[in-house]
């Protein structure tokens, strides 16, 4: 294992991170940052900085890694969406936005690798209880238990969860894990929910 400090979110940490690693066979895009935010108050800044960290560390990385695993004819890029991609939150959209650009980009990459052994696919978390999840949760709630906090956010913010209750991390590595191994070698272009049951969709 090799150690990397860098900020992806900036064309200047993506060079940096590509120089350290300039060849890899798998890219995860995992990186994004999300925040609770009237849309009123939401300034051009914010939808920029958003947009860059979520959206633009995924196209650089992979604009730089996929052409290599073309030429290979080996490799898996995965692209970590949101099912805010589908669901948008009203208190978040400006995260929204950025987790149907990566559904969009992911499958318009896909498109690249035909007849290839190369895939790019996007996993779709659901509510998952993350460090700032679990913050959040417990600032909407201030004056309950966490656990209690968690399932009335459960029931009144995600009421379409089958689950009720947030993801837990290894639940959403498990899948990618899957994804990018050779057992889904057949699984190219797809928007693989991991939600939980949120999204009331069949499709």
């Amino acid at each position: 294992m090799v150690g990397l400090v860098s900020d992806n979110g900036t064309a200047k940490g993506v060079a940096r991170t590509i120089a350290k690693h300039p060849q890899i066979d798998i890219l995860v895009n995992n990186l994004g940052i999300f925040e609770a935010v009237d849309f009123f108050d939401l300034t051009d800044e914010a939808w920029q900085h958003i947009f860059d960290v979520n959206v633009m560390s995924g196209v650089r990385l992979t604009r730089h890694y996929l052409k290599q695993m073309l030429e290979q004819n080996s490799g898996r890029i995965v692209f970590i969406s949101s099912e805010s991609g589908v669901v948008p939150a009203p208190e978040m959209p400006h995260y929204a936005m950025t987790k149907t650009a990566q559904l969009a980009v992911s499958r318009s990459l896909a498109q690249l690798t035909k007849g290839s052994s190369v895939t790019v696919n996007t996993v779709m978390p659901g509510s998952t209880l993350t460090p700032g999840v679990k913050e959040f949760v417990s600032n909407l709630f201030p004056d309950e238990p966490y656990d209690s906090a968690e399932k009335r956010f459960m029931a009144d913010n995600r009421p379409t969860s089958l689950i009720q209750r947030l993801i837990q991390p290894e639940e959403i590595a498990n899948m990618v894990a899957f994804v990018a191994s050779p057992l889904a070698s057949a699984i190219n272009g797809a928007p693989i929910r991991v939600d939980g049951g949120l999204i009331p969709t069949i499709a």
